[in-house]
């Protein structure tokens, strides 16, 4: 059973009809009023593959339409904290009654033109539901679960009081079969690890993400099933963490100890251990790439973040006192927090400064260009004129993306402009803007990816075949 499962996983496509849905759906289809063709067949769902990973595209053809029928693609999926998120689009049948949403434009909806994801990467929060809410998966073992329907006519709004013509469910996981979680606790260190299937030793990534604290698991399940020993770290805002000044000491030590005992673990490849970086994850995976002599990362990965040590103190903490910071924060019409400015202009302090001229591993640099949250375009800018002044910028790949924001998420996640975002340090809820458009933003995950893995592949795996490089 498990191998047929795994068979499924990797090969699988599903035909649905109303035979194969949820009874609610069923009986709408059954009650007379959903439509056929003109040989009486009912329009079906192919889904390929209708299990996969998150990063993997999936491909939807409905057939037995009317030809030149006007439909809507409707997608919905309930998150982990009761949300609903939907996107819809509005397609005309081709002359054989089949739409390819591959091959054929949206004219209408959540996005237009030609995407093959954009049910995907251009949902919202639907009608109804909390505000500023951010979707984001917490069980790494269960999939995104995402039923795709479609309806007769353009429509854009109203979907649970229209007649469902068929429907689908695509199961979208971080986890490849055979990959595996482990909580990982050593000495202060916390965390998780994630292994690809097999024995290992695997090449090994420290993922770091923001300031927002907590854990967050799953840029990390993708990468190890993509191939590499991964442990998510946790160093704030976390129950089983020590104190911020503790860890955000100069000497940098639970970092230091973090990498040690990533780099020993039994299934890695001792000495190949990147680091991977997201907003103040950033910050530290350079402060650790310049200031820890004990420790040779073989490539660093920074996405949205700066060059800037704000850790210096041991506080990481961008807003102590809310009536000091409002100065430079700025707002939109709407009260929205613009943070992006709290580090403008840039210090000229030497100890603000991470000593990037120091760095003696690849590192590559991802920013938005709209990035509402923090200057990361133009510590981009400055982190390349410090590593040529020094003569080490043959080190540097930079890649910035226009109407990009600050959450470059994996590949088709949605996009969120502005969410909710708790200000730990003064116990205080706000709106936050991130920046970017819906559309260049999802370009930008989905090229950021590839070359994400291209970086790693050619950093970690050249030379080093037990790397499993699966495409599901």
């Amino acid at each position: 059973m498990k191998y047929f499962w795994i068979l499924r996983f990797l090969r699988g496509s599903y035909y649905s009809n109303s035979y194969k849905i949820k009874p609610s759906i069923r009986r709408l289809l059954t009650s007379g009023i959903a439509m056929s063709n003109s040989l009486g067949v009912a329009p079906i769902i192919k889904a390929e593959p209708t299990r996969g990973l998150v990063d993997e595209p999936v491909k939807l053809e409905i057939a037995h339409l009317v030809p030149n029928q006007q439909i809507t693609l409707h997608s919905q999926l309930l998150s982990e904290d009761d949300d609903w998120w939907m996107a819809y689009a509005h397609y005309i049948s081709d002359s054989k009654g089949i739409v390819r949403v591959s091959q054929d434009e949206s004219l209408g909806g959540t996005y237009t033109g030609q995407e093959s994801m954009g049910l995907i990467w251009s949902m919202k929060l639907a009608p109804d539901n909390r505000p500023a809410m951010r979707l984001r998966k917490k069980n790494m073992t269960t999939p995104l679960t995402v039923t795709v329907s479609v309806y007769d006519g353009w429509i854009s709004s109203n979907f649970d009081k229209a007649v469902v013509l068929a429907s689908v469910v695509l199961e979208r996981f971080y986890m490849a079969p055979g990959a595996t979680r482990l909580e990982f606790k050593e000495g202060r260190v916390v965390g998780t690890l994630f292994f690809p299937p097999g024995p290992g030793p695997f090449p090994a990534i420290l993922d770091m993400w923001g300031g927002g604290g907590g854990l967050m698991e799953y840029r990390a399940a993708l990468l190890a099933s993509r191939g590499y020993a991964v442990l998510a770290l946790a160093y704030t805002g976390h129950k089983d963490v020590p104190p911020s000044k503790e860890v955000f000491e100069p000497k940098l030590s639970y970092f230091e100890e973090a990498f040690v005992a990533l780099n020993n673990h039994p299934k890695v490849a001792k000495g190949k251990v990147a680091l991977v970086g997201l907003s103040l994850g950033v910050t530290i995976a350079l402060l650790m790439a310049t200031e820890l002599t004990n420790i040779q990362p073989k490539c660093i990965i920074c996405i949205s973040g700066t060059h800037l040590n704000i850790i210096w103190d041991g506080n990481a903490d961008l807003i102590e006192d809310e009536n000091e910071a409002t100065s430079k924060i700025r707002f939109t019409e709407d009260g929205v927090m613009i943070w992006k400015y709290l580090s403008l202009p840039f210090t000229n302090v030497s100890k603000l400064i991470v000593p990037v001229d120091k760095i003696r591993c690849p590192l590559m640099i991802i920013c938005g260009e709209d990035d509402q949250n923090c200057p990361a375009a133009e510590s981009a800018d400055e982190i390349k004129k410090m590593m040529k002044a020094a003569g080490n910028d043959h080190l540097l790949t930079t890649i910035s993306y226009p109407q990009t924001g600050h959450l470059i998420e994996p590949p088709y996640s949605p996009h969120f402009r502005i969410t909710k975002f708790k200000i730990r340090s003064i116990n205080k809820t706000v709106r936050l803007l991130w920046g970017g458009t819906t559309k260049p933003h999802a370009d930008a995950q989905e090229d950021s990816w590839k070359k994400i893995l291209a970086y790693l592949e050619k950093h970690l795996v050249h030379e080093h075949p037990a790397v499993i490089q699966s495409n599901l």
